[in-house]
């Protein structure tokens, strides 16, 4: 965040943000508009979606860089005149946030690990792709980590390369979905699924409470709650295919599943990749 230019305005302008319903996308648009000059502080609801900026930068450029992240975000009515925040107000409590994207970060990957591991025994797509998901989140904080305090190009070259890996991982998943398809093959193991799938139900529940505690707004803590993160839902997704896997004895729903979660994960590359548009 930049001190305030003296000429210019304080401005508070409120966005709506479509798709914006997790803390992963919370820290992609944390670490987008961190590269403008003139952002005082942040304000995230994720209960309505919406984001509150105080700052003094051009509320076009604002925006844009919101839009260049292609989380369907919108400018609510007119940008307002506001008295400019102290420093305490504007300060982040940087060091609870990121001892919470340590934490976070730490979860994701073991589940990563563990996932991969169970969907390549089990024969599950499923989980070799939600294992895919969760590196994608574990390369996610661990970009919003590593990019502080670094030079701008520094943090272009990082987020091209998780955004990149995260594609590599997403086209040899999705080969391998077409590959499963046209080939014959074993059922995946439901019972594996489902076990590996309600452990990682609950490390992003765990990662949802602690990056949601790392903020002293409650409001924001009920909002987390209110809107699951985007992992709950692929963890709940993988659970029903593998009881439709064992209701049918068949792999196609296990291969669907999987389908759709790689996808998920290109489009999150996509996000990511964008934040290297958005230097200048």
């Amino acid at each position: 965040m930049s001190d305030t230019p003296a000429s210019s305005p304080t401005l508070r302008s409120t966005y709506r943000i479509e798709q914006m319903d997790c803390t992963g996308e919370e820290t992609l648009v944390r670490m987008g508009l961190e590269r403008i000059e003139g952002i005082l502080s942040l304000e995230f609801d994720l209960a309505v979606r919406q984001l509150a900026v105080t700052h003094t930068a051009d509320p076009a450029r604002v925006l844009y860089v919101l839009e260049s992240l292609d989380l369907g975000a919108s400018i609510l009515g007119e940008p307002s005149v506001v008295d400019t925040p102290s420093v305490d107000q504007a300060a982040p409590a940087q060091s609870a946030q990121r001892k919470a994207l340590v934490i976070a970060l730490i979860i994701n990957a073991v589940l990563f690990l563990a996932e991969l591991v169970a969907g390549i025994v089990a024969n599950s797509m499923g989980l070799i792709a939600d294992s895919a998901d969760m590196l994608a989140d574990a390369l996610v904080y661990g970009l919003s980590l590593a990019a502080v305090g670094s030079t701008m190009a520094r943090k272009n070259r990082l987020a091209a390369r998780s955004g990149y890996l995260q594609f590599t991982l997403a086209a040899v998943g999705l080969t391998e979905v077409i590959r499963r398809f046209v080939i014959a093959g074993p059922v995946p193991d439901p019972k594996t699924m489902i076990g590996l799938s309600l452990v990682a139900l609950l490390g992003n529940a765990i990662t949802l409470v602690v990056l949601s505690r790392a903020k002293s707004d409650e409001v924001h803590i009920q909002a987390s709650w209110i809107f699951t993160a985007n992992d709950l839902r692929v963890n709940a997704l993988v659970i029903v295919s593998a009881m439709v896997v064992a209701a049918t004895n068949s792999r196609f729903p296990d291969l669907v599943v999987g389908g759709l979660i790689f996808l998920i994960v290109v489009q999150g590359a996509r996000r990511i990749l964008a934040l290297t548009r958005l230097a200048g």
